[in-house]
């Protein structure tokens, strides 16, 4: 009895040691360094663009395809939209989220009209995206734009037709 229980002690002595032998060998999984969490975060949205539509002002701009570190980005979260008054601070007016992810074509384009801006006034906006793990991109290019009514269609009425000129 005494040399079965002195072999069981050695069997599971051994055992631990291979065992932690090939966790020290294996190690925790991760198989490539750390990234900062500046370099985690989208690239800046460079392509911010505003117009004047008759619901209000209407903000265009393009997905950011990469991480700031230039590696391609594939867990874009959503947006949040700023936007800032002469004289008054910078308010978040709305945020978007983006559920595209996994599926076959992406949107590559977003929008979101302000509604609630006053004509005659000018409005300043920034939009930031963020992955779905929470890294923020920086401010994107700030767009300046007066509240002007839309322009109107053309006017079938007193539409003119341009007169065709000969080819010489």
């Amino acid at each position: 009895m005494n040399r079965e229980t002195n072999r069981a002690k050695w069997l599971t002595f051994a055992l631990m040691i291979a065992a932690l032998a090939s966790a020290a060998f294996l190690g925790c999984g991760v198989k490539s360094p750390p990234i900062s969490p500046e370099a985690a975060r989208p690239e800046k949205i460079l392509g911010l663009e505003a117009a004047n539509t008759k619901d209000g002002i209407r903000l265009t701009w393009d997905r950011p395809e990469n991480y700031a570190s230039g590696q391609k980005m594939r867990d874009l979260g959503g947006f949040t939209i700023s936007r800032a008054q002469e004289g008054k601070p910078v308010e978040k007016i709305g945020d978007i989220q983006v559920h595209d992810e996994g599926r076959f074509q992406a949107q590559r384009t977003f929008t979101f009209i302000d509604g609630a801006t006053v004509m005659g006034k000018t409005y300043h906006y920034q939009v930031t995206s963020s992955t779905t793990d929470g890294y923020v991109s920086q401010p994107s290019n700030d767009v300046t734009v007066v509240r002007k009514g839309a322009s109107a269609p053309p006017n079938p009425e007193n539409f003119v037709l341009p007169t065709p000129v000969p080819l010489r």
